[in-house]
């Protein structure tokens, strides 16, 4: 175990976002974050990465814990010129430019501006800089916005090989369901609370997941069930 969450509680301005999540991260495992929009899913994220402190609950991590995170996108000031090589050299890992450069096949846009690469290129660059640090977990939130599916296909393809090149552990954010059953270890589905989580198969049967992603409706059989100690406000708010 790298990091584990148990029974984290936020909310801000009497707003519930997160509410009884519990999970575990271990070394060099896949695990992806699915829920609708304004799920929590990028505040969960949030407090993994350290940028916001939960109203309640505990976070375990392990001793030296080193973690790189990948956001959605990049705002650069179209009037500033930067080339690939520069924008990687403004990070403070430089010991491993060579080996991450290499493994995410990026050599060949060192000297193109950052301004006229494509949605798929400017994503690589944005997961280079994210390993430059070598980091135990690697954090991403949805990577493939702006990105067509031959770009898709590969930038997923390539997050796979590097967490088996580098050794570490992903945690990812995805509204590719294909992906999501495809490559993971562990999917946990979130909307505020933990819907149902385990493996691909076990989360793509359970009958919350397929209330939110299928439209399966077993209203009878199956209804959607949330079980924990803990009390709502009467008309408790949402948001991401």
């Amino acid at each position: 175990m790298i990091l584990s969450l148990d029974k984290v509680f936020y909310q801000k301005n009497n707003k519930i976002i997160l509410e009884d999540v519990s999970l575990t991260i271990s070394s060099q495992e896949l695990v992806t974050i699915i829920g609708p929009n304004g799920a929590g899913k990028t505040t969960l994220l949030k407090i993994v990465l350290g940028l916001i402190t939960p109203t309640g609950g505990n976070i375990v991590k392990s001793t030296s814990l080193k973690v790189g995170y990948m956001p959605q996108k990049l705002h650069v000031d179209p009037s500033l010129p930067i080339t690939v090589k520069r924008f990687l050299e403004l990070s403070r890992y430089q010991d491993t430019f060579h080996q991450i450069v290499s493994a995410v096949n990026i050599n060949h846009l060192l000297e193109n501006s950052i301004h006229i690469l494509s949605g798929g290129e400017l994503q690589r660059i944005l997961l280079a800089r994210a390993l430059l640090s070598k980091p135990d977990l690697l954090v991403l939130d949805e990577p493939l916005q702006g990105v067509d599916i031959n770009g898709q296909m590969s930038l997923y393809k390539l997050i796979s090989e590097v967490r088996q090149i580098l050794g570490c552990a992903v945690l990812l954010v995805s509204h590719d369901l294909h992906f999501v059953h495809a490559a993971s270890d562990k999917v946990i589905c979130l909307n505020h609370h933990i819907c149902c989580a385990g493996k691909p198969e076990e989360v793509q049967n359970h009958p919350n997941y397929q209330l939110l992603f299928t439209g399966y409706r077993p209203d009878v059989l199956a209804p959607y069930a949330h079980h924990h100690d803990h009390h709502h406000d009467v008309n408790p708010k949402r948001e991401k």
